[in-house]
């Protein structure tokens, strides 16, 4: 076969038991795989890159009887040798992508390859196979790649607000479907956590819904969230609470749609996951749990209540009150471009700050878990909060399966059982806004 003329990766992967990419450097399927890693389709993905050189490196070197989820984990992701791969699912994400950017490419830059490289389902052991000369109807309509999330692009604004109508009746028309298809993920995702009075998962709960006193869930705001967005500027709590959105008025928006956004209730499917898995939990009473959306909630149910706030100061205020005085805190970028997350005294071997790269299709991203104080000092707030919505989901995900933050919980527990303040920085990777795989990364008690 012929070799290709892109460059080659600059800093390929280690080779498995230390042998480097030399022993294959003529061997025509390494300098295709080279090839492949190094293109347009996954250039901005290095973990891709890796994913693809290691399997077709231990495929040439006769190892592909032992390419497996966990062995991939551990080699590409950096996962530790006891991890599971039943609570981890990084390695099935990055293999759909993989399996998708392949195709991709063979489908553009790679359409006269005279090898393909495919990952067939169902594994990971490559195949190489001899590639077909594409129509050129499949050459002129390749698959495209996904949408992007966001689009912050200034001169499409007026394209989207104009459309907004519809795209509204559109939203309201799938938002059922969404819905009952986000409950039934959920109560499988996060399922009922069975355990003893004593175990750390149900002190959490205890903790969480305690069985006196009002708990309110308050799940975040996604009217307020498009209207940041829309105006690169964020609203300050104090405007919020009295309902004054002038100063993130993004213009141009006709008054149904400026109405619309500032006085509907719109949350997102996270919050909508989260609420549904918190009905099952034996500790939740319909009695005492009261859902209240962020602009209904006043400062005086902050002091008397306990509450569970759903979201980022970015989309949900009330976290700026929760967050105000611990260890790490998410703090916006300049003109709301993203977030970080501030670490106000690191330890050894923390960094001062944790930021996410939230546009593009795979990236390392940050969340918190808090458990701090309400304003009167009587009750709690929990705050789930992450730098994208990914990151909220992984904060969700170590709440309704603790085993990952347990040891941080028996840190926490006092001797009558119950549970002093505490803050949990975690870290996941969001592969199209889903969190896959969560590590605590580090934590502050008392």
């Amino acid at each position: 076969m012929r070799a290709s003329s892109n460059p080659q990766l600059r800093n390929p992967p280690d080779l498995p038991g230390g042998s480097g990419a030399d022993q294959f450097a003529q061997d025509p399927y390494w300098r295709l795989a080279q090839s492949v890693a190094a293109g347009p389709h996954f250039e901005r993905s290095p973990l891709l890159s890796k994913f693809l050189l290691y399997v077709v490196a231990e495929t040439l070197a006769g190892r592909q009887s032992s390419i497996s989820e966990h062995k991939i984990g551990v080699a590409v992701f950096g996962r530790p040798h006891t991890y599971r791969t039943d609570q981890d699912n990084i390695v099935r994400n990055y293999a759909r992508q993989l399996r998708r950017r392949l195709s991709e490419h063979f489908a553009g830059v790679g359409r006269d390859e005279p090898t393909r490289i495919e990952i067939p389902i169902g594994g990971y052991v490559p195949a190489f196979v001899a590639g077909e000369r594409l129509t050129a109807t499949e050459r002129a309509h390749p698959p495209a790649e996904p949408p992007a999330l966001y689009d912050h692009h200034p001169d499409s604004s007026p394209r989207l607000l104009k459309l907004w109508p519809t795209v509204r009746r559109a939203l309201l028309a799938l938002v059922l479907v969404v819905l009952i298809a986000g409950v039934y993920w959920s109560l499988n995702r996060w399922p009922l956590v069975r355990a003893s009075s004593s175990d750390p998962a149900r002190i959490l709960w205890h903790a969480i819904l305690p069985q006196t006193g009002t708990v309110y869930v308050v799940p975040s705001d996604a009217g307020f969230t498009l209207m940041e967005d829309m105006s690169h500027r964020r609203l300050p709590l104090d405007d919020y609470i009295r309902g004054s959105y002038e100063p993130i008025d993004p213009g141009g928006l006709n008054a149904h749609t400026r109405q619309d956004l500032s006085s509907q209730r719109y949350t997102d499917l996270v919050s909508l996951k989260i609420i549904a898995s918190l009905a099952r939990q034996p500790e939740f009473d319909p009695q005492r749990v009261q859902l209240r959306f962020p602009r209904d909630v006043r400062i005086d149910d902050l002091k008397t209540a306990n509450a569970l706030i759903i979201g980022s100061a970015n989309s949900n205020p009330w976290a700026a009150l929760g967050d105000a005085k611990t260890n790490f805190r998410i703090v916006p970028r300049e003109n709301m471009d993203g977030a970080a997350i501030i670490n106000a005294h690191p330890l050894a071997g923390e960094q001062t700050s944790y930021q996410s790269h939230w546009n593009e299709p795979s990236h390392d991203t940050y969340a918190l878990i808090l458990f701090v104080p309400n304003l009167s000092g009587a009750g709690h707030l929990w705050l789930i909060e992450g730098l994208d919505v990914a990151g909220t989901e992984a904060a969700a995900d170590a709440l309704f399966h603790p085993e990952s933050i347990s040891a941080i919980l028996e840190r926490a527990r006092r001797s009558d059982g119950t549970l002093r303040p505490f803050e949990i920085l975690l870290h996941t990777t969001s592969i199209q806004s889903n969190a896959a795989g969560t590590q605590v990364l580090a934590a502050r008690i008392g």
